[in-house]
């Protein structure tokens, strides 16, 4: 099991990182939270990671906290969410916002996740009621690191894929990165992303 990777931040493509490990490169899928808060290109990087293994794949998951990673292995014991759900879910809300929608049955926040629907929201709700605590962070403890992050080439199509990656369909992943656009002009990839996701938290 691969509990935690130490090493060089060698390439940015949300949500797929390239860790360098002496040499060696992992491929690690991390949670928009986490893309945040990543240093530039080329700089040193330690991940939290979960090793989730099925019939036809190993796909490693990293995260900046260890309560990151907890949240995430909180989540994946949830009936009917795996690991790429919970991927979407901590990418548009963290700790502190997710324990926020349990706390006040915000289904329809969990609803704007792709790919849950309203059972899944209201199963989540029942289920992690009594399991989110405050060790999962501050909603407002995201740090605005990720411009040197990601290459500066097509920002616009780059936000785009990265929520495609995430679940979202092309057509609303389009507008949602133009509600952004609108928002912030000449926002690079990852601000479009934040803001984007941003818009699909709760209030």
């Amino acid at each position: 099991m691969i509990g935690r990777l130490s090493g060089t931040l060698a390439a940015v493509q949300p949500p797929l990182l390239l860790i360098d490990v002496q040499g060696v490169g992992y491929e690690v899928l991390a949670p928009m939270t986490t893309i945040f808060e990543l240093p530039a290109l080329g700089q040193p990087v330690q991940l939290h990671t979960h090793l989730a293994v099925s019939e036809t794949a190993q796909q490693l998951y990293g995260f900046v906290r260890d309560s990151d990673r907890k949240l995430f292995r909180t989540l994946i014991k949830v009936s009917g969410v795996g690991p790429k759900m919970a991927l979407a879910i901590l990418s548009g809300l963290d700790g502190a916002a997710l324990a926020r929608c349990v706390a006040e049955d915000n289904v329809a926040a969990l609803v704007k996740v792709p790919g849950v629907g309203k059972k899944t929201a209201e199963r989540l709700i029942v289920e992690l009621r009594d399991k989110l605590t405050p060790d999962f962070g501050d909603v407002n403890d995201i740090p605005l690191m990720a411009a040197a992050a990601v290459p500066k080439v097509d920002h616009t199509g780059e936000a785009e894929s990265a929520l495609v990656a995430l679940g979202y369909k092309p057509t609303e992943a389009s507008k949602m990165v133009a509600r952004a656009g609108k928002e912030q002009a000449d926002a690079d990839s990852a601000t479009l992303i934040r803001l984007a996701l941003k818009g699909m938290a709760p209030a």
